[in-house]
């Protein structure tokens, strides 16, 4: 057997297995959609209740700081960035304490695009205005506000940009949990 014959069977037995990888992790991916989305049993009444009090708080905050605007004389840019941001976060939020209602009629979440989208651009549109609104009062807070956001999402911009999945992803009670709690010494250090 010569070397290129010897390369073709290694390089077409590393595309069989690429695809059997990757049959195996599609099926692996639909099985956790599938459990994600039909939650049972208090898993199921304890997500979606969270969803609802996640909502509801949002829409409470929002009407809250939105309320001194309302009579102001005049704006600066922050406040009108908050009250732009609260005008698109209320009614979505109102919506999908709606779809909620639904999901928890049903037993299971809704697998929706339009409702994830929903959610994603509602509590963006809500933190959006949180900060706008601390910034009103001072840069400081508004900083502050932001900054404690990072950190709860590990720092990452781009988790700080995806509030949506805050909502969707499981809610794991300690005894759901697989092992014990991991620490993360990277947490700690300051930068």
């Amino acid at each position: 057997m010569s070397n290129d014959e010897a390369h073709e069977r290694a390089r077409e037995r590393a595309e069989e297995a690429g695809r059997t990888a990757e049959e195996r992790a599609r099926a692996e991916a639909e099985r956790l959609k599938a459990e994600a989305l039909a939650l049972t049993g208090p898993m199921a009444r304890e997500a979606l209740g969270q969803n609802r009090l996640i909502y509801g708080g949002l829409i409470l905050i929002g009407l809250y700081m939105v309320q001194p605007f309302l009579t102001a004389p005049s704006l600066d840019a922050s406040a009108k960035v908050s009250i732009v941001a609260f005008s698109v976060a209320i009614p979505l939020l109102a919506g999908l304490v709606m779809v909620n209602q639904q999901e928890a009629f049903r037993g299971r979440r809704t697998s929706s695009v339009t409702v994830t989208i929903a959610q994603s651009v509602a509590q963006l549109a809500a933190f959006v205005g949180i900060v706008a609104g601390f910034w009103h009062i001072t840069w400081v807070a508004g900083v502050t506000f932001l900054a404690a956001r990072a950190r709860s999402g590990r720092g990452s911009l781009g988790r700080l940009l995806a509030l949506g999945i805050d909502a969707r992803a499981p809610i794991l009670s300690v005894r759901e949990r697989s092992g014990p709690p991991r620490y993360d010494s990277t947490a700690d250090r300051s930068s």
